[in-house]
């Protein structure tokens, strides 16, 4: 079977607006990929009637099969039907089983079906109406200009039914899809994405199947190899193989997959070896422990946190010694590591680990804003301290110093 080329076609101003997440075009992808159905364009595209038939022309030159999901309803600004209509001259005409459906629905909840209620019946002549167990609008399939329109109502429930029910199904038989589209999310910390790129570049160069696509975020980076073959075995074979060659060069960076994160892996790793922690926090104020208590059990590892915003709150929360903040201020690596020493004593805890710094706006004890010091206390006592440099705004510098000092505990755990 040569490749099907999909599109993605959702409609609504509410989801160019922001107020609905358009959470239906990756759900479709997913689907689609099992299929081995190539999804090469998503669009979003509001309530009007020609900016409609403009991206539905644009989609019908150049895919093989067409989603749209929204427009279905029965107010004057669900334009889908009449938007293609204009572009494909095809009849509207009213299905009988949906009306006769939609009677039956109304009648059962005591209620009223007004006039525009029928809107919702209307579908193409000679087309396939998709039954909506869970709903009212029908989906429709109709085949125009060689190309296979499939439109569904833009509600999510309504559509994964008409989705699994009546298109999956469809296209099984209609197109005999023998291959699948597999894929598989490896992620790294403590590498940029340019380092990754230039240590693989000769694996990314050369990709055919499965492919390699480098995906970078907040203090990490992220590789998705994506294998189609036959079957979901033989694309995990392809993936696992490029897989093996890519930790011969990077594995060292490894720390999880697909929907996982470095706080759950860090987490993870503390349960593994039967680790607690505790955190004394000053510039991220609470922060690094807010997202440890996003892990469902974290009572398993963590034992507390002080937010020691002031060097007063230090001396009486931690003991940090006048002396000591004389001397070295607390912007420095001295009162990092007692501040870390000093919590997991007070939370008897085996880790403690503290943050320091200077977020901004403004420099503080002549430090420019940015820095910033991490430091880990470890079972025996030991130090390990770094201090860092980071840009951007009060709160980018605050989520980097979260991020970072993940990091810094997974490779610690690691050892």
């Amino acid at each position: 079977m040569t490749e099907v080329k999909a599109e993605l076609i959702s409609v609504g101003t509410e989801l160019l607006l922001g107020q609905i997440v358009n959470t239906n075009a990756a759900w479709i992808s997913e689907q689609l990929a099992d299929k081995g159905i190539s999804v090469y364009y998503h669009s979003v595209v509001g309530d009007n009637f020609n900016r409609l038939a403009e991206v539905f022309r644009e989609a019908g030159n150049r895919s093989d099969i067409v989603f749209i999901t929204g427009g279905l309803g029965p107010t004057e600004d669900d334009l889908t039907r009449e938007a293609f209509q204009h572009i494909s001259d095809l009849q509207i005409v009213e299905d009988q089983g949906t009306l006769d459906q939609m009677k039956a629905f109304f009648a059962k909840n005591n209620r009223t079906m007004t006039p525009n209620n029928r809107k919702q019946a209307h579908v193409f002549e000679g087309s396939k109406v998709l039954h909506n167990s869970v709903g009212i609008a029908p989906g429709i399939i109709v085949d125009y200009n060689k190309t296979l329109w499939v439109f569904m109502p833009g509600v999510p429930r309504e559509m994964k039914a008409i989705m699994n029910e009546e298109v999956l199904p469809f296209l099984n038989d209609s197109l005999a899809l023998k291959t699948v589209i597999r894929s598989r999310m490896l992620r790294f910390i403590g590498i940029g994405e340019s380092q990754l790129e230039h240590d693989l570049r000769d694996l990314i160069s050369n990709q055919t199947n499965p492919t390699i696509a480098p995906l970078a975020s907040e203090g990490e980076v992220a590789l998705r190899l994506t294998a189609k073959a036959e079957s979901n075995e033989e694309a995990e074979q392809l993936i696992d193989k490029i897989e093996l060659k890519i930790k011969e060069q990077v594995g060292q960076y490894l720390y999880g997959y697909d929907n996982t994160n470095i706080e759950k892996t860090v987490f993870e790793l503390m349960k593994q070896k039967h680790l607690t922690i505790a955190s004394a926090e000053s510039l991220t104020g609470g922060a690094f422990a807010s997202k440890v208590v996003e892990q469902g059990g974290a009572s398993a590892i963590f034992n507390g946190a002080a937010v020691v915003y002031q060097p007063f709150s230090k001396n009486s929360a931690l003991k940090i010694t006048d002396e000591l903040i004389t001397t070295y201020g607390t912007i420095s690596k001295e009162c990092a590591e007692s501040m870390a020493s000093q919590v997991k004593k007070i939370y008897q805890s085996k880790l403690g680990i503290s943050f320091t710094g200077v977020a901004g706006p403004d420099e503080l004890e002549n430090q420019p804003v940015g820095t910033v010091y991490i430091s880990i206390c470890d079972e025996n006592n030991q130090h390990y301290t770094s201090r860092y440099q980071f840009n951007g705004d009060r709160q980018a510098i605050r989520n980097r110093t979260v991020k970072k000092a993940f990091e810094l505990l997974f490779y610690q755990l690691k050892k």
